[in-house]
């Protein structure tokens, strides 16, 4: 089942396993039945704190991760290979004894949850995003014992995940609870588990607060601490949406990597410095006052700093026709990686003519059965590189002039409906899938009319990367710079952090 890289790698983790781990198998005369048994068999021939016990779970094929003495209701329904690997490693390293890296407020938050709480999580194993729901939750099945997690691979339980278009889905005590990538804060203040808003108040002053937890914010929170002033960073989520990013290729002198491992990379390096991390919390607004600069929080908190870096960055924009809403991850995507495999030897179409939308295009040709890309423009915008590829590709049709007005389907989607711009004609195209590529809307709806916003509502900066607001500066794909890259954000970033610094020196 394993590689010989991959058994390599695997045998050094295994060396940390602080005690003995059950692996309890149910097994099927099927295919996947003899993948789980190989996978588990050749785990536990490599480590002498590892047994394996047949018996029956709710799934078959099926495998749990115990403890000897204890059941921690950890279980992975299918093979857990590809992205959720490192869900596994993970699993195996703290069932055993090893601590988990989260603060000691969080695991409480967790202790505190009343239960039965039963998440059962839908994914891929191409699914970059996944991993993270689906350690999250172990982590909370393995810290309160009234909480269990099933990982299925949907691709293992096809029938079962029918009417699953998007991934992660996960489902609590059998209602459908969230979709998307999730952390354990996340889930906690889903849950209404989240910190006391005194806890924030009660914070010192920050000489530089940066708002935002994307690749600008990183960069900024580093550049900040390095000046040895009193640095924090508060985020909806750490990474931000690189984390929803697949693969990354030009980010100078790293080849290649994917967005969730150079998200965790971002936030390992914040955490070399004195910076006071506040995850997922999200600001609501911004007010400059005698003392300091308030920042307020959607729990009710209060911080104060001299300084303030917004760098909220962006998300993608959504088509705003009737029907995207009511359909979102019910057909209706957005990341054509996590979600493509749902859609195997089915029709969909890619909305969006640009690079992302061809590049969308290109992969999922691999996998669905046709792929229709619709362009408003009168030509698509992608590099020629791009165009010359999908002209290759015998399962890609390009539809231009065309505007799209509205999704169709009840439950789940099942077309298309689109304006020639040209001639004015209406047409519909019967679909399985929809994956939505036309670009980038700024996180600034938030902001306050006292911060000066460019027509697109990106925030308006200086060369300094200075707004308007005295003290405040903003950094990354939230603002009006021209080109929205991760390299161009984190430059941003650095720059604005430096020039807070000057500003502190001069007032």
């Amino acid at each position: 089942m394993l590689n010989q890289q991959i058994k390599g790698q695997l045998a050094q983790y295994l060396e940390l396993l602080e005690g003995d781990v059950i692996l309890k198998v149910s097994l099927g005369s099927d295919d996947i039945s003899k993948e789980v048994d190989a996978l588990t068999s050749e785990i536990a021939e490599m480590s002498e704190h590892i047994k394996i016990e047949k018996t029956e779970l709710k799934r078959t094929p099926s495998f749990s991760v115990n403890r000897p003495d204890e059941d921690t209701d950890i279980t992975f329904a299918g093979v857990p290979l590809g992205h959720e690997f490192t869900s596994l490693v993970l699993a195996l390293l703290q069932v055993s004894g090893r601590k988990p890296k989260e603060e000691e407020s969080v695991l409480k938050q967790i202790e505190a949850l009343e239960g039965p709480l039963n998440f059962e999580t839908y994914v891929s194993l191409s699914c970059h995003k996944c991993p993270d729901v689906v350690q999250a939750l172990n982590l909370m099945s393995l810290v309160n014992p009234n909480i269990t997690h099933t990982m299925i691979d949907g691709a293992a339980f096809k029938e079962e995940a029918e009417n699953i278009m998007g991934v992660p889905t996960v489902f609590l005590n059998g209602e459908e609870f969230s979709n998307g990538r999730m952390t354990v804060e996340d889930f906690l203040n889903q849950l209404g588990e989240q910190p006391d808003a005194a806890e924030f108040d009660e914070k010192e002053p920050f000489d530089v607060l940066v708002v935002g937890g994307g690749p600008a914010s990183a960069s900024a929170a580093v550049y900040a601490a390095r000046k040895g002033i009193r640095t924090g960073i508060v985020a909806d989520r750490m990474g931000g949406q690189v984390n929803d990013t697949a693969g990354i290729e030009n980010f100078i002198s790293v080849k290649q990597t994917d967005g969730p491992t150079f998200a965790a990379n971002l936030e390992a390096h914040i955490k070399e410095y004195d910076v006071d991390i506040m995850n997922a919390q999200r600001v609501v607004d911004i007010q400059k006052e005698d003392s300091g600069i308030k920042v307020k929080l959607e729990n009710g908190g209060t911080l104060t700093s001299k300084t303030v870096i917004i760098a909220t960055g962006a998300r993608w924009r959504k088509m705003q026709v009737p029907g995207e809403d009511e359909l979102s991850n019910k057909g209706v995507a957005y990341c054509p990686h996590c979600d493509g495999p749902l859609f195997e030897g089915k029709d969909v179409a890619v909305v969006g003519g640009g690079n992302s939308g061809v590049e969308a295009a290109i992969d999922l040709a691999g996998i669905v059965k046709n792929v229709t890309i619709l362009e408003r423009n009168e030509a698509l915008k992608a590099d020629d590189v791009l165009q010359k590829r999908i002209e290759e590709l015998d399962n890609v049709s390009v539809i231009t002039n065309a505007q799209t007005t509205e999704v169709t389907g009840e439950g789940k989607v099942d077309g298309l409906t689109y304006e020639d711009l040209k001639s004015g004609d209406t047409h519909h195209l019967d679909l399985d899938g929809i994956f939505v590529q036309i670009g980038l809307l700024p996180n600034t709806e938030w902001l306050d009319s006292n911060i000066e916003l460019n027509e697109a509502n990106e925030i308006q900066v200086d060369k300094y990367g200075a707004t308007n607001l005295a003290g405040v500066f903003a950094a990354g794909d939230c603002t009006d710079q021209p080109n929205k890259q991760i390299i161009i954000s984190m430059g941003a970033g650095a720059n604005a952090a430096l020039n807070a610094f000057d500003y502190l020196i001069r007032n």
